[in-house]
């Protein structure tokens, strides 16, 4: 359902207090006046703070620098006179008991007559008194064809064409961003060289990192590792290179439907970080990491409207790769928060669209501790798999210590000896490998000379590994593996077995 359908649906139920979430004003406002015209061409009312009621003669100023008397105005209409009521940024008001109360007394009225309030803010804030009267409705993000118009006028306006590989190529950049940010940053584009250049695209992606570092919420990481700074963890590398053109038009034509996601459980320190990042280098897609705690807000409905704020952004910018890292740390024990149920329906909103969503966002969750996780994130449909990452096995440790070694000393590696150094330690992840390696360039460093295989083992020899530290817990999750719960990331995985007495 669109927005101009959801809001006249609305305004024919009667629905007299509704909240427009969103940022671009001018926008819904537009909106708005279609939805008025398609329900018996009902008269739009616009107020602000500073101007009063400004597009209507008869009342040009009313209410200006008096939110209590703007809400006056429906009642001073005729009982029979239609009409919407847009109040810009009055959710700053709402706090006031007396404005508290006149919307309350004003459900009650409007509820008989063909009149609707529509506060417009960027952001969600209702008091806990009025969320019984007021509904809240999102406005989403322009469509790849709103973004398409916008762009053709703006090179209509300069006398420009642009080949239509090209111009499809800036419109799908563009996805995710505010009409008037995609204006604002053309136009700075078009005013520097007098038409749109392809490196513009740059300016529209750099646009997009900023507007998604301001949600709060998102993170708009960028992706530099590769498959191959994976060590080990081969079966789950292959499951990824099976998939690498999932998300082409070809894979439509094909049948294929987007692939939904994955959940790697498993140790810290084994790389389920890192795979998030390969994955979005290795797929040439945009990756969003969401801090889960960010959602969280202390005003009625704010969490659940950062949720779906953060759903539609990622759908907008699909295709791509959402990232939530520890997941775990989130929803754990929901049932007994007490929050007023404000985590389970969080929890319930994000579940419901993982395993509902057609978009191409591609879900890549990691947890620590799967005993934390809910029953229903772990059930079918919601992830396209569940992978295990154990501790690497000796070939896999081979694997790591290639991969860092190559990285600070790529011309000396004949030097170390990798089979060595992997024997001697049985027990470490790949972030106490790369943290062995660094305390041996300190070594090597504060004596002016280069580290050495010595100085590794010396290292290695001064770190307690999580496996000494954690045992209950990792031997949990290598018995929950190898009940069948989740598929071994690794090759190695199903025999190779953690002696917690070495």
């Amino acid at each position: 359902m669109t927005f101009n359908q959801e809001f006249q649906l609305l305004l024919r139920a009667c629905y007299p207090l509704v909240y427009v979430a969103t940022p671009e004003e001018e926008r819904v406002e537009a909106a708005i006046a279609l939805s008025a015209k398609a329900v018996g061409d009902r008269p739009v009312y616009i107020w602000d703070f500073v101007e009063g009621y400004q597009n209507n003669p008869n009342y040009q100023g009313f209410g200006k620098r008096n939110p209590l008397q703007a809400l006056e105005l429906p009642e001073k209409l005729p009982q029979s006179a239609g009409g919407i009521f847009i109040l810009r940024d009055f959710q700053r008001f709402l706090e006031d008991i007396s404005v508290s109360r006149k919307l309350r007394n004003l459900a009650r009225v409007l509820k008989s007559a063909p009149k609707n309030i529509a506060i417009v803010s960027s952001e969600i804030n209702i008091p806990r008194e009025l969320s019984e009267v007021i509904t809240v409705i999102e406005f989403p993000l322009p469509t790849t064809v709103e973004i398409k118009t916008e762009v053709q006028r703006l090179l209509a306006s300069v006398g420009q064409n642009l080949a239509d590989k090209k111009l499809d190529e800036l419109v799908n950049t563009a996805r995710g961003l505010s009409l008037e940010r995609i204006r604002r940053v053309l136009t700075r584009a078009i005013a520097v060289s007098g038409q749109l250049q392809p490196e513009d695209i740059e300016l529209v992606l750099e646009e997009k990192r900023q507007s998604i570092r301001q949600t709060q919420i998102l993170d708009f990481y960028p992706a530099k590792e590769q498959i191959s700074d994976i060590g080990g963890l081969d079966n789950l590398k292959d499951w990824l290179l099976r998939r690498g053109g999932a998300f082409s038009e070809r894979a439509r034509a094909y049948g294929l439907p987007y692939p939904r996601g994955l959940l790697l459980v498993g140790i810290q320190g084994t790389g389920k970080s890192l795979t998030a990042k390969a994955i979005a280098h290795h797929w040439h897609l945009p990756l969003l990491r969401l801090d889960i705690g960010r959602l969280f807000g202390g005003l009625v409905g704010e969490s659940e409207s950062r949720t779906r704020q953060t759903i539609n952004l990622a759908e907008a910018i699909a295709p791509c790769i959402l990232w939530i890292d520890e997941i775990d740390k989130a929803f754990s024990g929901i049932d007994g928060k007490g929050d007023s149920g404000t985590t389970s329906r969080v929890f319930g909103t994000f579940i419901n669209w993982l395993a509902e969503k057609k978009s191409p966002v591609f879900v890549v969750a990691t947890a620590n501790n799967v005993r934390a996780l809910p029953p229903e994130m772990l059930r079918k449909g919601r992830f396209d798999e569940i992978f295990f990452v154990g501790l690497p096995s000796q070939t896999e440790r081979e694997a790591i210590f290639k991969v860092h070694l190559s990285r600070v000393r790529p011309h000396n590696l004949k030097n170390y000896d990798i089979s060595r150094l992997a024997y001697e330690t049985p027990l470490f992840s790949g972030a106490e490998i790369e943290q062995t390696i660094i305390e041996a360039m300190h070594i090597g460093f504060s004596q002016n000379r280069d580290f050495t295989n010595d100085d590794i083992l010396e290292s290695a020899s001064q770190i307690v590994p999580l496996a000494q530290t954690a045992k209950e817990q990792i031997e949990f999750l290598q018995n929950w593996a190898a009940a069948g719960k989740a598929r071994m990331a690794s090759k190695q995985s199903g025999t190779f077995k953690v002696n917690f007495n070495s």
